[in-house]
């Protein structure tokens, strides 16, 4: 009696190019040194099924956890009337963002966020403030009515540039790169 096995799945290029990512990310941390760069790249290349480019990265740290939002977190609009809204820890930011307080407070701490290459805050505010913490090293661009930057750090030549434009009456909206 023979017993049926099926032949290991395909491996795709957007699978092929995913472990490519995973190796340069592997040679970059130090873990693979550049013969070993190159030669697995090569059997990547190569690779027909998906068991072929497990055993390329099987020595190599697990993938990364896929980043999925909290429950009833909206991305694109924060707004904050009469209440307070924390954007705090691993979020995803958007590349654009609007923040509404009316008598409230928004807190966008950017350090541990996903953030684009180019962020842009919309920031309207009414007897509030909003605080924005951006990484050190980022470079801020701040336009409007009501809208104080206090960063210290250089930014990065290839680093993050987040803009804040604003309309604040009675309010404030604070970007800095220190923590409260």
């Amino acid at each position: 009696m023979s017993v049926d096995q099926r032949p290991a799945p395909r491996a795709s290029d957007l699978d092929r190019d995913a472990l490519l990512v995973r190796l340069h990310r592997a040679y970059a941390e130090g873990r693979l040194d550049e013969p070993e760069l190159d030669e697995r790249i090569g059997r990547a290349l190569s690779a027909r099924t998906h068991d072929d480019l497990d055993r390329i990265a099987a020595d190599l740290p697990a993938r990364r956890a896929v980043w999925t939002p909290e429950p009833g977190v909206s991305g694109r609009l924060q707004v904050a009337c009469r209440s307070e809204v924390r954007r705090t820890g691993r979020w995803r930011c958007p590349e654009t963002l609007a923040v509404v307080a009316h008598q409230g407070g928004c807190l966008l701490d950017l350090r541990d966020a996903d953030l684009p290459a180019r962020a842009t805050v919309w920031v309207l505010a009414h007897r509030s403030t909003v605080r924005i913490v951006v990484p050190p090293g980022t470079r801020v661009e701040a336009g409007g009515a009501g809208v104080s930057t206090s960063v210290t750090a250089a930014p990065a030549w290839d680093g993050v540039t987040v803009r804040v434009r604003g309309l604040v009456h009675r309010g404030a909206v604070e970007v800095t790169d220190r923590p409260a």
